[in-house]
């Protein structure tokens, strides 16, 4: 939702670029992809948008896509941050549709300034206002664009998204090709008068997809799951392929199973992200609805060795609770439990796989001389192939991935892709203990190594609210074992050799530690973090399943009783509560940010108009 606009600063900005025949403002126009300033440019003018529709986007390290920021729309000031600092700009800013602008130097607006003694005071309030966005999840896209790549229409799905939305509390308005013909200032009404807006586009209006992709903030590519994709380039637009923000849906025919084909569209259609979804399910409507309104709900788990076991029981909880889990990732065992909501498994086939695995199975168990490593790993790897299959990472039920660490290069490696059993034996790669895989000639390790809890990375992913499950501090190496380790009799007499000596526990532990500054920055990109404690349980005891599962139920448990609302609406809330001015109770926040009940928007008094719009 749009963020509220102070009519004091709003005024004050028109006075001040075109109040007066002494203005000093120039006027001119961007199209859809151009950049206004770069991250880095100095920051000497001061702008203000009259139409379009800005993007702010933040550069990323490690050749990752750029970080979006938020939207900047028509009324609104850019730039104001940096040029108020004197120094250059920390983002790209970027139209992401046909945009008129005005621009007026640094100089004249300081000397314009003097008489507008509240233009001060409103622009600091804007940029407290915009910084509280970039934690919350406020500024997020409100116009979406459904464009069609097979010949059935998809109006009756996108329709079916559009209830879910308003059954949620917002107003949303569909928009077909009928409106071709509107004027562009119809556009800009329709947009400022609801929550979200839909665009679509059949197969056969590429004229109106074209128009569509380049009027969103946006876009959803619509396939089926089965079909080829077309063999003729679909509308769109390049500052969203640019910014990796357009996106496949795969619908299928309920009578499939799971996904299939969807390496094929990915490769065609290159999007950020992939989504799936049965034709005519409620409950996928429902899951691409959250998508939209930035409620979709990302599960990301650490690694932990058999204290990992806690994720079960964390997601037991949310199970009970009601909780969707629409993104699911994890690092090394945890991405193991995480792939269970991805494959489409209940939580009872999700427990039941984990205990044959490796609690009746003692994974580990296959000692070998230490080449490469003290476990030859090929019984993990018959458990993650009866597991897995051949099952591509692309054809999930949920959007999922697990990190690795790659040896070669020395970054994290971040799976998405490729065959599911081959990622996860990646990222439970324990250096020293399991044998490193290749793959594509990069050599890789437990992701665990160098991002044991891969927050950041499902922040990627979604801009819902992230629920974290971290096992990262919990103690998992016995003191007692390490001042008086068992001999090597007592190892065989027990069978705890089964589990590997001590040094397995050692290992294991310091693959999973994590610096203080990195653990604060992934720990921050949540929204609801557990750590669950499962005293007593050490890093390698794969027996262990009861403490282990029993203490991360109670964890979630006791974090979803300390919420007002439910978890889908925590970023909905927190940006609400940063736009409320401080001087005054959130429940007097204007309308376009109405306050939760219980988490949950009030019904708008105005509601989705359905049917042709006028000219």
């Amino acid at each position: 939702m749009a963020p509220a606009r102070s009519a004091q600063l709003e005024d004050a900005l028109h006075r001040i670029f075109e109040g007066g025949k002494n203005t000093r403002a120039s006027w001119f126009a961007l199209t859809g992809g151009e950049t206004l300033f770069a991250e880095g440019d100095p920051a000497d003018t001061l702008y203000l948008l009259r139409s379009g529709r800005l993007g702010v986007f933040r550069r990323e390290a490690n050749d990752q896509p750029p970080q979006f920021v938020g939207v900047i729309r028509p009324g609104e000031p850019a730039g104001e941050m940096a040029m108020l600092a004197g120094g250059g700009h920390t983002a790209d800013v970027v139209a992401l549709r046909d945009s008129e602008i005005l621009a007026l130097p640094r100089d004249a607006f300081f000397e314009a300034a003097r008489t507008e003694p509240d233009l001060m005071v409103e622009l600091s309030r804007l940029m407290i206002q915009r910084a509280r966005d970039r934690r919350s999840g406020g500024g997020e896209p409100s116009v979406f664009g459904f464009i069609s790549a097979r010949p059935r229409p998809i109006r009756a799905f996108v329709e079916r998204v559009a209830a879910a939305i308003e059954a949620d509390g917002f107003t949303c308005e569909v928009i077909d090709h009928s409106a071709l013909t509107s004027a562009k200032e119809w556009f800009s009404r329709v947009e400022d008068a609801h929550d979200f807006v839909l665009y679509v586009a059949e197969m056969d209006e590429p004229v109106w997809a074209a128009l569509c992709a380049r009027q969103v903030d946006r876009v959803f590519v619509v396939g089926q799951c089965l079909l080829a994709p077309p063999n003729r380039p679909l509308p769109h637009a390049g500052v969203l392929d640019a910014q990796r923000r357009t996106d496949l849906i795969l619908l299928r025919d309920p009578r499939m199973a799971r996904p299939a084909n969807t390496a094929v569209w990915i490769d065609s259609i290159q999007p950020g992200r992939w989504l799936q979804a049965v034709e005519g399910d409620a409950a996928d409507a429902a899951r691409i609805a959250r998508v939209v309104t930035g409620s979709a709900v990302g599960v990301v788990m650490s690694g932990g060795g058999a204290r990992a076991y806690s994720h079960i029981g964390a997601l037991r909880a949310l199970t009970e609770a009601g909780v969707p889990i629409d993104f699911v990732g994890g690092a090394s065992m945890g991405a193991i439990v995480a792939a269970g909501p991805a494959m489409g498994w209940s939580q009872e086939e999700l427990e039941e796989r984990i205990r044959s695995s490796f609690v009746k199975s003692d994974p580990l168990s296959d000692i070998t001389f230490p080449m490469l490593a003290m476990s030859r790993a090929r019984k993990v790897e018959r458990l993650l192939k009866d597991a897995y299959g051949d099952v591509d990472m692309a054809d999930l039920a949920r959007p999922f991935f697990a990190v690795s660490t790659n040896l070669t290069t020395g970054r994290i490696e971040v799976h998405r892709r490729g065959l599911m059993r081959q990622a996860m034996r990646a990222s439970i790669a324990i250096p020293g203990l399991l044998p490193p895989i290749v793959l594509d000639r990069q050599v890789l390790v437990d992701g665990a190594v160098l991002k044991n809890f891969p927050a950041e990375v499902m922040r990627q992913m979604t801009s819902g609210p992230i629920v974290g499950i971290d096992m990262s501090e919990a103690r998992g190496v016995d003191p007692d074992l390490i001042e008086h380790p068992p001999s090597i009799w007592r190892l065989i007499a027990t069978g705890a050799w089964k589990r590997g000596p001590p040094i397995v526990s050692i290992l294991m532990r310091s693959a999973t530690l994590t610096t203080d500054a990195d653990l604060e920055s992934s720990r921050a990109a949540t929204d609801l973090l557990v750590q669950p404690t499962p005293d007593g349980v050490d890093i390698r005891d794969w027996k262990a399943y009861a403490p282990a599962v029993d203490a991360g139920y109670r964890s979630m448990r006791e974090a979803l009783a300390t919420l007002d609302g439910p978890v889908t609406g925590l970023r909905r809330q927190r940006a609400l509560s940063a736009a409320a001015p401080p001087e005054t109770a959130v429940g007097t926040a204007s309308e376009s940010l109405r306050p939760h009940v219980g988490g949950r928007p009030q019904k708008a008094v105005r509601r989705a108009r359905r049917g042709t719009p006028a000219a």
